[in-house]
């Protein structure tokens, strides 16, 4: 499934869009960034509560697929700025982690 078919069918909001027809591989869900860069694998949508800029920079280096901001979370517009030029896809939702976790991987 494409970044843009999951966010369709999860009802996401973009926040920031990079490549929308990358394939989304699998999930990971987590909010401390160090245990996220060294366990999130290519290709996964992460879920995360985090907003500051350096989502970005672990998107980056984990080589994620996605950012899904749970919970209503979103970014200030300079870091929103900082991943569209990285080409992050960044979007965010109302639902709870857990929830959006739950959908996620009914779809993979």
């Amino acid at each position: 499934m494409t970044v843009s078919e999951m966010a369709s069918a999860l009802d996401l909001t973009p926040v920031s869009l990079g490549d929308t027809q990358r394939e989304v591989t699998g999930g990971y869900t987590g909010d401390l960034l160090s245990w996220v860069m060294g366990r999130a694998q290519s290709g996964d949508a992460w879920v995360t509560i985090m907003s500051n800029a350096n989502i970005v920079a672990v998107a980056t280096l984990a080589d994620t697929a996605a950012v899904i901001l749970a919970e209503g979370v979103l970014l200030e517009p300079e870091v929103a700025e900082l991943a569209r030029s990285k080409g992050i896809n960044v979007y965010t939702s109302p639902l709870s982690a857990f929830v959006l976790c739950g959908k996620l991987a009914a779809l993979l």
